[in-house]
């Protein structure tokens, strides 16, 4: 199907962030992409899981009408790579899990490399006291789980887990945050797909959390590596185009 440009008013996106062995990461990178290497010797990769309210998930063509569409609580779970051919950096998701199964269908009929789950109960929880609150049920099914309660912080830190690969917990975020593209393969089409997203989220605006998360499916990927969390108060999300191009295997 041709795709069109969605949008999205974004609101409380959760970033739980995992410094791995790259090695440990490296079985989930599709074939024809390469995974981006962290640390002066290439030994770890960053993971990611984030979690937002859409405002609205729409066509942009729409409108103002696009308020009738819903705002489901999605879930994308990524790691970092990069196409050899071009050196193009982007993410590949991994799994991805949506509150919502119509949005979740959608997904899965009109992009490539969105595997998208169904949710039980997605929830975000952010109170005036500055206590966030996640909730990812997967019931019965297939999608990821995550659960946690955290805490705004009055500065940024200095230390953490990212001290390993990073100068600075400011160059951890620019590292981290931008995501202008998600990469994914099609071998039985010999074909590379690219999806182009503009969110152009200010660095200024990620604010730091501390306490505890807890997921099943993380420890899947990430083993017992210790996350660090921070959160983007609103966003606007844009899915620009979907982009083939051949995919070529060594």
């Amino acid at each position: 199907m041709p795709t069109v440009a969605f949008l999205s008013d974004i609101k409380h996106v959760i970033y739980v962030n995992y410094i791995v062995e790259a090695d440990r990461l490296e079985a989930f990178v599709p074939v024809g992409l390469e995974l981006q290497r962290l640390g002066s010797d290439g030994r770890y990769a960053l993971f990611t899981f984030l979690t937002y309210k859409h405002g609205h998930f729409g066509p942009r063509l729409l409108g103002p009408l696009r308020a009738l569409f819903p705002s489901p609580v999605q879930t994308n779970w990524r790691i970092y790579v990069r196409d050899p051919r071009t050196g193009n950096s982007g993410v590949f998701f991994v799994t991805n899990a949506c509150s919502s199964t119509l949005v979740a269908l959608g997904a899965r009929l009109f992009a490539e490399g969105m595997p998208m789950h169904v949710l039980q109960t997605g929830s975000i929880g952010v109170g005036q006291d500055g206590t966030v609150e996640l909730l990812l049920d997967a019931g019965k099914g297939s999608a990821p789980d995550a659960q946690g309660t955290l805490h705004l912080m009055t500065e940024r830190p200095i230390h953490g887990p990212w001290d390993i690969c990073f100068a600075s917990y400011d160059d951890m975020l620019a590292y981290c945050v931008p995501q202008d593209r998600a990469f994914s393969t099609q071998p039985w089409y010999a074909r590379l797909t690219r999806q182009e997203i503009t969110l152009n989220i200010p660095l200024a605006i990620c604010e730091p959390l501390e306490g505890n998360v807890h997921s099943h499916t993380a420890t899947t990927f990430v083993g017992d590596s210790a996350p660090f969390c921070f959160i983007v108060p609103t966003v606007t999300f844009c899915f620009e185009q979907e982009i083939h191009s051949p995919l070529l295997i060594k």
